[in-house]
């Protein structure tokens, strides 16, 4: 079977120019960073494929980020006896490559990590400058100060953190980055 693998960054982006180089009988799509592994669709894809199947990826840079989770996940895939083909840069892995092919992953996988490494430089760069013109102020605080006054007081009092994340309509990690943070003083 062949199996395809997407992944873009984000929700808003498109996966028209990946899919259009793979042609699958079942693609996997992850709406994700590539930073780690821990994406739904890769790991649904890596529990899917079985011997003799083969993985159509558009690049390298898609499948990881960083070159040790790409050799651990391409190590994987041929040890189960997958075959891994990267359309970009024109290269497959079986698991029986010669040095000059495990060359070319370690080579191929450190430009994406060093790719990924000038993107966050430069948004760090970009949110410096923006910080010093007085353009960036960060993002807008999910809750006000009365509501986060609010929500430490019923969280003090016992209430679950689940039912304060619903009916404050935020995530249950902002509710405990909230309760972390050093309160404002109570609104009067």
């Amino acid at each position: 079977m062949i199996v395809s693998y997407v992944r873009v960054s984000s929700a808003d982006q498109n996966t028209v120019r990946q899919l259009d180089a793979l042609q699958a009988e079942r693609t996997f799509i992850d709406h994700a960073s590539g930073k780690d592994t821990a994406r739904p669709r890769l790991e649904e894809m890596l529990a899917f494929v079985r011997e003799g199947d083969t993985l159509r990826v558009h690049s390298m840079d898609r499948l990881a980020r960083n070159l040790d989770d790409l050799r651990g996940i391409v190590r994987t895939l041929t040890g189960k006896g997958v075959r891994v083909e990267f359309a970009k840069e024109n290269l497959a892995f079986t698991g029986e490559d010669n040095p000059m092919a495990t060359l070319l992953l370690s080579v191929m996988g450190a430009f994406a990590e060093f790719e990924r490494s000038l993107i966050l430089e430069r948004q760090r760069e970009g949110i410096a400058a923006a910080k010093a013109r007085g353009a960036y102020t960060g993002r807008k605080p999910a809750l006000t100060p009365e509501q986060a006054h609010a929500l430490r007081e019923r969280a003090a009092a016992g209430e679950p953190k689940s039912a304060l994340a619903k009916e404050f309509g935020i995530s249950r990690e902002t509710v405990y980055s909230y309760l972390r943070a050093v309160p404002a003083p109570a609104p009067r």
